[in-house]
């Protein structure tokens, strides 16, 4: 027990430690963020903050994970955490330093978060060998074959992306996902799995800490070395506590800004250049409508505790 009182605390210290030295350092490498000129006005003074402070949040977790064990369970964790903070450090490397503001194609992206949720599947299919899946709700489990695995592709893909797209305000995607990684914890420890449960605990440290140098006014972005390895974290951690689905409800914010940009772009190309929303993801939307930035974040984050309340409320009276 009072090692997973640890983890968070050692992954919150850490960030603490290496955001002073890093911040820095990439102010000095001119690892700018570029700011698309198709956003809100507002977001122009934000050009030039430094991105990839990932880095400092995926150090603090490999630090804080040292008073665990790497087991199974972690290191799968573990691998499409960093897996994906590779994808994310060659999508930010082309944005920052060869200069071309959109980074991996939107094909090269897919291509590689596909080869590394392939990885996952198949390691699944061979290994795990374990298909059955809980509905939430009607509090039922039963075998859904193959089509698990079709699930745990999507899930893996779609997760990251959606943390990805959440990522675009200070503090917003760090500030929705601490109750996220929590709720999880809590699961995690409830079934005993004391492993995941310190993952899930050192992802919170690491958000937590994070935030105190990318809080508004940002000092610095994660990036997405940051954003993609959060969201295949958080994908792991409903995959290894074999509630897959309840994560549509306890990621609720992830899950409405990507279907934001999902609905946009369909209705957009459906009637030759029409909008549902002033600008996609959702957080721009209510941006444009007058809400100030610290509101956005303030009330998505509300919402975010509700939706992982009600989640852990759902979870609770199946098993209790």
């Amino acid at each position: 027990m009072l090692k997973l009182i640890a983890i968070p605390i050692t992954a919150f210290i850490a960030c603490e430690l290496i955001g002073p030295s890093l911040i820095p350092f990439l102010h000095k490498l001119k690892f700018g963020q570029s700011i698309r000129e198709c956003g809100p006005a507002s977001h122009m003074k934000k050009s030039g903050t430094p991105t990839m402070g990932g880095l400092m949040m995926l150090a603090a977790l490999l630090l804080a994970l040292l008073w665990g064990s790497f087991t199974p369970h972690v290191i799968i964790a573990l691998v499409l955490t960093l897996g994906h903070a590779v994808i994310g450090f060659i999508d930010d490397y082309i944005k920052v330093v060869m200069k071309r503001n959109l980074g991996l194609t939107a094909k090269q992206k897919f291509l590689l978060q596909f080869i590394l949720a392939g990885a996952y599947v198949y390691f699944a299919e061979t290994r795990i060998q374990n298909t059955e899946l809980w509905v939430p709700v009607l509090n039922t489990t039963f075998d859904f074959g193959w089509g698990y695995y079709v699930l745990a592709f999507l899930l893996l893909v779609g997760t990251t992306n959606a943390v990805n797209l959440t990522d675009g305000l200070d503090g917003l995607v760090s500030f929705v996902s601490l109750p996220v990684t929590m709720a999880f914890a809590f699961i995690a420890y409830m079934q005993g799995m004391l492993d995941v449960s310190g993952f899930a605990l050192g992802l919170t440290g690491a958000c937590l800490g994070f935030l105190m140098f990318n809080r508004h006014p940002a000092k610095v972005f994660m990036g997405d070395t940051g954003s993609l390895a959060l969201g295949g974290g958080i994908a792991a951690l409903a995959l290894l506590t074999r509630t897959e689905l309840l994560l549509v409800i306890i990621g609720g914010v992830y899950v409405a800004e990507a279907l934001s940009v999902i609905i946009q772009v369909t209705y957009f190309r459906l009637t030759g250049g029409k909008r549902i929303f002033r600008m996609s993801p959702l957080h721009h939307h209510f941006e444009l409508g007058g809400w100030d930035e610290v509101k956005v974040v303030r009330v998505f984050s509300i919402v975010s505790c509700l939706l992982s309340a009600l989640g852990l409320g759902l979870w609770l009276t199946a098993v209790l």
